[in-house]
């Protein structure tokens, strides 16, 4: 069993949540990731807090939200929420993902009708290259 109580590096946060550390740094720019706290010897200190909120955002990024919206959620488990602003932001936030696989579903078949005018080979000459260079 892990403890609570330990100290992490920048580094140790960075491997611990799954993330880069320089993603560490944006969030902590833009403000989804409160300052640490410094050790004696100047070095940032992160705890078990930073660690949950780091896989937070990083589980909400996976799930397509936006970092605005990670920042919402944020402040609501910040402050007072309620479980149906929670709901509503996810099923609002599924809707925009089902809009992005209708348009990549349509991009995937006009690049399969475009492949399929192509007769390949060594030829300079290329169905798909004039398609794209249509006027």
């Amino acid at each position: 069993m892990t403890s609570q109580k330990r100290d992490y590096s920048r580094g140790s946060l960075a491997a611990a949540a799954g993330v880069n550390l320089e993603t560490i740094r944006f969030y902590e720019k833009i403000g989804l990731m409160p300052d640490p706290p410094r050790a004696p010897n100047g070095y940032r200190t992160y705890g078990h807090e930073h660690l949950k909120r780091l896989v937070f955002i990083r589980r909400g990024r996976e799930l397509g939200f936006t970092n605005a919206e990670i920042g919402n959620l944020l402040e609501m488990v910040d402050g007072v929420y309620a479980c149906d602003d929670v709901k509503r932001l996810a099923l609002a936030n599924a809707g925009v993902i089902a809009e992005k696989i209708e348009d990549l579903a349509k991009m995937k078949s006009a690049l399969d009708a475009i492949a399929a005018q192509c007769s390949g080979g060594e030829t300079p000459e290329c169905a798909i290259i004039d398609r794209l260079l249509e006027e």
